[in-house]
């Protein structure tokens, strides 16, 4: 273990997007009755999750991390979880035909419900309050009670969280992702899909594909019956990080087991800060998102700090700039990081940085700046001599129109008749599995000419 860390040590650094509870007490109790209840999820599934994101490091699988941009309470239904497990099943299948590599599907869900923010407060109409931060600390709702932050909320957090990951548990050992039935993960209105014939092919190829191999072998191939996932969320709350945070029998160290991979955001990666001391210590694989502010040399500080012993697996840095500012960005910090010898692997969030508001305040994102980012990343990574390793999205399984652009051209017209999303605008069922198909379709082009 590291010297002089310990789960409570982050509370002897400065923090950012902290929490102010007005009853003390109540948090105390609450963070006690959290840390009696049993993990979310466990050390072995962590320690495999490390193991494949060493081999994604290496380029032998690629990882695939989506979901919502902050769950919310009222999400936690079997058929909006069902459809978020879709299409990360979808996405997954086409990235593996595109890659030619396993992919390591990882939602953002069971956890994401806290989001930091550029404000602490919001004003409307002369009046002030403090900011929406998700459900896991206050509501969405403009009155004072509503934005007050309550303990409570915590542990309905973990409820949730513990029951989206046994409905998903349920799903995933009953077959739901057996690549024989593929229709299984079909929605309605996947059938309007401009881009859903090409994928439909595809499906027929691979399903024909793995009935010829169990035909020639003479029986059937259970690991076509189910898929490995993991969860993750943004480990902004450390109260309650900390109290899911322990020892485990038969392992060293500690293990954050609210969620397999928890990350480190942008607003938050202060090398010096409550955050990154807190990441430091647990055994979990590690993400941290850098944007256009992170320097080359705050990048390797981070870098060593976050896995001094430069362990395969431990840290993966997801690089969020915008398609306007990566060509200039990405470089120095790629170059950094390969002249230090870090193991890192790299991963693009190509959502956060393309963020724009309407005329009327509305926010949202254009697929086709989505889409250049991620074009401009791996070509990029390519000239540098680095391997883009695994993509970053805020997605859901629903039609909902909060992204402009895709096959059916959305517009700013749009995005009134089925704008969901509570802070930050996502890409619709549609729109992901277009995104999938154009992102394998550049990596297959990659592959042939010998590209990692």
């Amino acid at each position: 273990m590291l010297p002089s860390w310990s789960p409570i040590s982050w509370k002897e650094k400065p923090i950012r997007q902290s929490v102010a509870y007005p009853d003390q007490q109540a948090l105390a109790a609450t963070l006690h009755a959290l840390s009696q209840l049993p993990p979310l999820v466990t050390s072995w599934e962590v320690e495999n999750l490390k193991r494949e994101l060493a081999e994604a490091a290496r380029g032998e699988r690629f990882l695939l991390q989506g979901g919502d941009c902050c769950e919310s309470f009222a999400s936690c239904r079997s058929d909006l979880i069902a459809n978020k497990l879709k299409i990360l099943l979808k996405m997954g299948v086409v990235l593996t035909y595109g890659s030619h590599r396993r992919v390591i599907r990882v939602g953002r869900f069971a956890g994401q419900y806290a989001k930091p923010r550029s404000a602490d407060t919001e004003t409307r109409d002369g009046v002030t309050l403090p900011s929406f931060r998700g459900n896991l600390i206050n509501c969405r709702e403009f009155t004072p009670e509503a934005r007050t932050a309550h303990p409570v909320f915590l542990l309905r957090g973990y409820e949730r969280a513990a029951m989206t990951l046994n409905f998903i548990r349920g799903l995933i050992d009953g077959g739901f992702a057996d690549m024989r039935h593929p229709e299984l993960w079909d929605l309605d209105f996947v059938n309007h899909a401009v881009e859903s014939r090409g994928y439909r092919e595809m499906m027929r190829a691979l399903g024909e594909s793995v009935t010829f191999m169990e035909t020639m072998i003479g029986r059937r191939i259970g690991e076509f019956d189910r898929v490995e996932f993991f969860t993750s969320h943004e480990g902004l709350h450390l109260d309650y990080e900390q109290a899911q945070t322990r020892q485990v029998p038969r392992r060293t160290g500690w293990y954050d087991l609210t969620t397999h991979f928890p990350w480190i955001g942008d607003r938050t990666r202060d090398p010096g800060g409550a955050h990154v001391e807190f990441f430091r210590g647990i055994a979990n694989p590690v993400g941290v998102k850098v944007g256009p502010s992170c320097t080359p040399e705050e990048l390797v500080d981070l870098c060593g700090i976050l896995n001094p012993e430069n362990e395969p697996g431990r840290l993966t840095v997801i690089h969020r700039f915008g398609a306007g500012r990566l060509e200039d960005r990405l470089p120095p910090l790629l170059d950094a990081v390969l002249r230090a010898g870090a193991e890192v692997l790299w991963c693009c969030d190509p959502m956060h940085g393309n963020t724009i508001s309407t005329a009327s305040g509305v926010k949202t994102r254009d697929f086709d700046e989505i889409l250049g980012e991620l074009t401009q990343a791996f070509a990029v990574h390519q000239r540098m001599g680095t391997r883009l390793g695994g993509v970053h999205f805020e997605l859901t399984g629903e039609n909902v129109t909060e992204c402009i652009g895709g096959a059916r051209g959305l517009t700013e017209a749009d995005l009134s008749r089925a704008y969901e999303s509570d802070v930050d605008p996502r890409l619709n069922y549609e729109q992901a599995l277009e995104m999938a198909l154009l992102i394998a379709r550049q990596m297959s082009l990659r592959n042939g000419q010998g590209a990692g």
